[in-house]
């Protein structure tokens, strides 16, 4: 069920220049959410900003009634975003999409890039809860642009690729070693399109089974406005806010 709710801003934390953490929460108890699927977020008093928002969810606290949304600063919309102050209100649609599957837990391989890491962490989370331990390999261009290590970490190990190599091996998260020195049985990927397209190439060629997380544009979140759509082997052109965001790859031309 899809619920339209106003919750209040329980903190903002700027994570640095490009990023904020908002943590949401409301008086009754928040609807069940699953890793991957996302929220579409109205920006009120954003005289540029016409439709909502779609944003990941980062994770949900369900002891503190907490939704959190990890949100890169890009636009006019992000940028009011994260100016919101404790208090205030925020119109949101949620949950939408279809999220992450939860099995297998064991031998199970995350691959993060940029501001895709934020699904990744709450799937960890739920994949510790169900009796399993995820390995993380994530990706940026330098070591300032990884984000929430500390909160990785506590659901498994974790293992760094960064462009410029000043954090963990230099190059892209298909260069790492952990691709000749591990072997598992199943990947979930969120990033770039050019990250996710190389990481389920490579999945194929080590015969893993792989699921993305698409991140098209969504300006409605509900299949109406079409313009998230992406091509499909099995149903031809389908939209990515109701069939997906989470993908198995072997579905897509990638």
């Amino acid at each position: 069920m899809k619920y339209c709710k106003d919750l209040t801003v329980k903190a903002v934390e700027h994570i640095n220049e490009k990023y904020v953490l908002i943590r949401l929460t409301h008086s009754e108890p928040l609807p069940q959410m699953l890793p991957g699927q996302f929220v579409e977020v109205r920006v009120d008093d954003s005289p540029n900003t016409f439709l909502r928002r779609p944003i990941s969810i980062n994770n949900v606290d369900e002891e503190k009634n907490e939704l959190h949304l990890l949100v890169a600063v890009v636009g006019d919309g992000t940028r009011h975003m994260a100016q919101l102050k404790s208090g205030d209100t925020l119109n949101v649609m949620l949950p939408l999409g279809n999220g992450f599957s939860l099995s297998p837990a064991e031998d199970r391989l995350l691959v993060g890039g940029g501001v895709g890491v934020a699904p990744l962490l709450y799937l960890g989370k739920k994949i510790c809860e169900a009796g399993g331990k995820p390995t993380f390999l994530l990706g940026a261009r330098s070591k300032k642009d990884l984000l929430m290590l500390d909160r990785f970490i506590e659901y498994g190990r974790v293992f760094i690729t960064t462009e410029d190599g000043t954090e963990g091996e230099k190059g892209f998260v298909t260069n790492h070693s952990i691709w000749q020195q591990e072997k598992f049985k199943f990947i979930s990927t969120c990033g770039p399109m050019p990250m996710m397209k190389a990481v389920a190439r490579l999945a194929e060629q080590l015969n893993i089974s792989c699921e993305v997380s698409l991140e098209n544009k969504m300006a409605c979140g509900l299949g109406a406005c079409l313009c998230c759509v992406e091509k499909t082997k099995d149903k031809g052109n389908v939209c990515v806010c109701t069939e997906g965001p989470v993908f198995d790859s072997s579905r897509l031309f990638m």
